[in-house]
């Protein structure tokens, strides 16, 4: 009797385990990339930016190996997902994943990078446009569906130029930027609208709010690997991701009374794109201000992510996740 009610709960826990879980991904590979920014500071951030490589090239195989087995076992439940109004965005997490893997792994393995890079960015073209479609199609969204983790598959729009456009593809990168800029301008539309005149977004979900910084942040770092130079364009995007990390810092307060839920990895990426914004802007002009944000950023997205690395693995132990809702 205990061996098979530990296999029927095995098995709900696998039809429970959400997409979300690729957040984790993006998060530890945002960390490789910002470290590996900070290298020519500091030097030794090279190292932790490989451990963190290998960390993150880890989590992803086994959150995509037990996704799978959820496709193959519990299909109904995927279909649940892509039809809930705020897990959908989730999807394009996968291939972010990929897109940002091939970024991390552009300079040490190029000839695994631009395969894993090429299928990244059609999936994400694909995705992208799945995802739109679901939102414009016949089901009916409520104004409290609406949370920053609608500007997921907009951010990975424009994360394709940052490795994209090194590797020669110059077109296609302005093509997935110029659409990733698209969305997030509606997009950022529709959520300040929903935050100023709605009712406030749950505490489960209010974690992604960090997700604001992230856009212009990436838009900074793919704008200015594609063009080659930090115009008034380039300054006005960095500059807003410092006005919304600035607005986040506000919620901090908020932020620290919340209970764990996997959305707080939400806050990883976001942390990590601007430290990678910032130290570009600074090796690019040489502005002391801008390394220190860098770097203060940089020592924040450490302690988070070993902060939600700790809170994840307790909450596995814990049970407190991979539960019907």
């Amino acid at each position: 009797m205990t061996d098979a009610t530990e296999t029927l709960g095995t098995h709900s826990r696998l039809e429970h385990f959400p997409v979300t879980f690729f957040a984790i991904v993006m998060g530890l590979l945002g960390v490789t990339l910002a470290f590996h920014a900070a290298t020519p500071v500091l030097g030794w951030t090279a190292g932790v930016s490989l451990v963190a490589l290998w960390g993150a090239i880890g989590a992803f195989v086994m959150i995509s190996a037990i996704y799978l087995a959820k496709v193959l076992r519990y299909p109904g439940a995927v279909a649940g997902e892509w039809n809930h109004p705020v897990k959908l965005a989730f999807f394009p997490t996968m291939t972010i994943s990929l897109l940002l893997l091939a970024t991390a792994l552009r300079e040490g393995a190029p000839s695994i990078a631009e395969p894993l890079w090429m299928i990244g960015a059609v999936g994400q073209g694909i995705l992208t446009i799945a995802v739109v479609t679901g939102w414009i199609s016949h089901r009916s969204f409520e104004v409290g569906h609406l949370t920053p983790a609608w500007f997921i598959p907009a951010v990975g729009n424009v994360i394709v130029p940052v490795a994209g456009a090194r590797m020669g593809y110059i077109e296609i990168s302005w093509l997935f930027f110029s659409v990733g800029m698209m969305f997030w301008g509606v997009l950022l539309t529709l959520v300040m609208n929903r935050l100023v005149f709605h009712d406030p977004i749950p505490a489960r979900l209010f974690p992604t709010m960090v997700i604001l910084i992230a856009p212009p942040s990436v838009a900074f770092v793919a704008y200015v690997t594609m063009s080659g130079v930090v115009d008034g364009f380039a300054r006005s995007l960095i500059y807003v991701a410092y006005l919304f990390a600035a607005l986040v810092v506000a919620q901090v307060p908020r932020l620290a009374r919340l209970p764990f839920a996997l959305s707080w990895w939400a806050l990883s990426f976001p942390l990590a794109a601007l430290t990678i914004a910032s130290l570009l802007f600074a090796r690019l002009e040489e502005t002391a201000a801008h390394q220190a944000i860098g770097l203060g950023v940089l020592v924040i997205l450490s302690l988070v992510v070993v902060g939600l690395i700790y809170r994840t693995t307790l909450a596995i132990l814990r049970g407190e996740i991979c539960n019907p809702e």
